[in-house]
């Protein structure tokens, strides 16, 4: 495989750039000396030969699958799993269009990221990295980090959670959340393994949810008509405002920011030929084809877990299932629900509890080992993400034990105090907060990603076309906006003025960031117009791209090595 090089166009007058390179004479120097592009993981998947198949082989499909799967376990976290059934209890399969198209949705961003990495060599922190000036490369990161720090702290309450009910409360939550600790560490031990045996442990935790969940899903014998009704007829007939709310939560649990840079760097695990156009764009079909798959094995596990929820307790109220609880329990659980008339709210905890209460304790525990085996995947994804990211935007090289302990100390100590000082209750009540933290993540993934791949001196003829520059345009423009407005209903639901005052000031500053990514991504769809070559102060040159890659049909330069 050869060497990509880089050059610099019309540096010499940014102050920002000023310690960069300038090879703007016309001669090109490689950045990074020797194979710049190896792989996170100690080993390439070699892609076997197919001759007698030509457009489409089993054997090439089956050595490119392992990425997308990956990727698709961060649309099955605890944050999603709880969105799934709170949707299935206040909307009934009113909203499971919402769960297809924002899978659609997904299906279609992590294609963007998955080209990019295949295309360019470069997973996405790495591209950001060189295209971005320096200051608004270290907001990025900081970002990205608080993403993955909120979704990590996700992992680990559910963890907790099942942990606490498949021990009966023996185990207590406190407990759980310091033994999520040691058993990441454990897992991380798998890679020494090699890259397809991880890669198989994570397919066996998506069997295990798909069992799980699905047993609950059998157990329970949902409405088929209401189901395929729900999805396939985008309505919601007598849906207020908690419908509503719900609906947008689905879109910000389903798409994650840091997952953008956790696919455009896994792809990178497979041993493509850049400099061959007909081997990238072979990739590209089979990731794209992978992905489908692997999106699609998620999207049923959720509708298990929506198609549960809304046959067996929508409507339902508090007192109903108190009454239940009392019955079955001997008044153990009962306790977790009020004896009112108000209508039944549930997340993964009161989830199991109330499974047991109506369908034997055996499917509380199975709910249980699903919820772990979500919170234990997305754990070790998380891990991941965190590396790439790091070494992307910062160029540090982490050991994967460090970057653990960082990213789930930070994690861990706000989760541990709430266990130990509080109750059930305000741990998962922390979920809506941390949704809320991603969501304002979601146009610093989202945003960089369509810059880059919309940009022909990086991507060359594998540019968005017009057409997928105004879709992903619309897309992302759809999700942001969702996703705002989600925030804006979080923040005046605190209902405290310094709150607003807050939220008003970070306001100001998060918009004229997200402004100047904007601007640059309307120049790489083609909008010149908007070009600025008076801008030395904001660290920015004439064009948006500052380093470009070269044409893939160059011939091989000479490297020094």
């Amino acid at each position: 495989m050869s060497d990509q090089n880089y050059r610099n166009l019309d540096e010499s007058d940014s102050a920002d750039h000023g310690s960069k390179q300038d090879i703007s004479d016309g001669s090109i120097e490689p950045i990074i000396e020797g194979e710049p592009f190896t792989s996170y993981f100690d080993e390439k998947i070699a892609i076997p030969e197919d001759e007698v198949h030509s457009w489409f082989s089993f054997r090439k499909l089956w050595a490119f699958t392992g990425p997308g799967f990956l990727m698709s376990i961060a649309y099955l976290d605890p944050g999603n799993i709880e969105s799934d059934l709170q949707s299935g209890s206040v909307a009934d399969f009113k909203l499971l269009w919402v769960l297809l198209a924002a899978t659609v949705i997904g299906l279609l961003l992590q294609r963007l990221a998955a080209r990019l990495g295949v295309v360019t060599g470069l997973h996405l922190a790495e591209v950001c990295n060189r295209q971005y000036p320096k200051f608004p490369r270290i907001v990025l990161w900081l970002m990205v980090e608080l993403a993955i720090i909120g979704s990590d702290m996700q992992e680990v309450i559910g963890s907790a959670i099942a942990i606490n009910l498949l021990s009966v409360g023996l185990i207590p939550l406190w407990g759980g959340v310091l033994i999520t600790i040691a058993d990441t560490f454990v897992f991380l031990f798998l890679d020494k393994y090699g890259l397809r045996k991880l890669e198989a442990f994570f397919g066996l935790l998506i069997t295990i949810m798909a069992v799980t969940f699905g047993y609950e899903y059998v157990r329970v014998r949902p409405d088929q008509g209401k189901l395929l009704k729900g999805m396939f007829f985008p309505y919601c007939d007598g849906c207020g405002t908690p419908q509503l709310e719900q609906a947008v939560g689905i879109v910000g649990a389903v798409i994650m920011p840091h997952n953008m840079y956790l696919h455009s760097a896994l792809v990178k695990s497979r041993e493509v030929n850049r400099s061959n156009k007909k081997e990238v764009r072979e990739a590209n079909k089979y990731f794209f084809i992978e992905s489908t798959i692997a999106l699609f094995i998620s999207f049923l596990i959720n509708v298990f877990v929506v198609a549960v929820f809304a046959e067996a307790f929508y409507g339902k109220t508090n007192a109903e299932v108190h009454e239940q609880c009392f019955n079955q329990t001997s008044g153990g659980q009962s306790n977790l629900f009020p004896n009112n008339t108000d209508p039944l709210k549930v997340d993964i905890y009161k989830g199991g509890v109330v499974l047991g209460c109506y369908f034997g304790p055996a499917a509380l525990y199975i709910w249980a080992v699903g919820i772990l085996a979500a919170g234990q995947s997305s754990t070790m994804t998380g891990t991941y993400s965190g590396q790439f990211v790091m070494e992307g935007f910062l160029n540090l090289k982490w050991s994967r034990f460090a970057r653990v302990i960082l990213t789930r100390s930070i994690a861990i100590t706000p989760t541990l105090l709430v266990a130990i000082f509080q109750d059930v209750e305000h741990l998962t009540g922390m979920n809506d907060f941390l949704n809320v933290l991603q969501s304002l993540q979601l146009p610093f993934a989202l945003i960089p990603v369509l810059t880059f791949t919309s940009l022909r001196p990086v991507m060359n003829e594998f540019a968005n076309g017009l057409g997928w520059k105004i879709a992903g345009g619309i897309l992302i423009l759809i999700v942001c906006c969702i996703n705002m407005y989600f925030v804006v209903v979080y923040v005046s639901s605190l209902g405290h003025v310094g709150f607003y005052v807050g939220a008003a000031f970070l306001s100001i500053a998060y918009l004229c960031f997200v402004a100047y990514l904007t601007w640059q991504c309307l120049v790489a769809l083609g909008m010149k117009f908007l070009e600025c070559g008076q801008t030395y102060n904001l660290g920015l040159t004439t064009y948006p791209e500052l380093f470009l890659l070269n044409n893939m049909e160059k011939e091989d330069l000479p490297t020094p090595r």
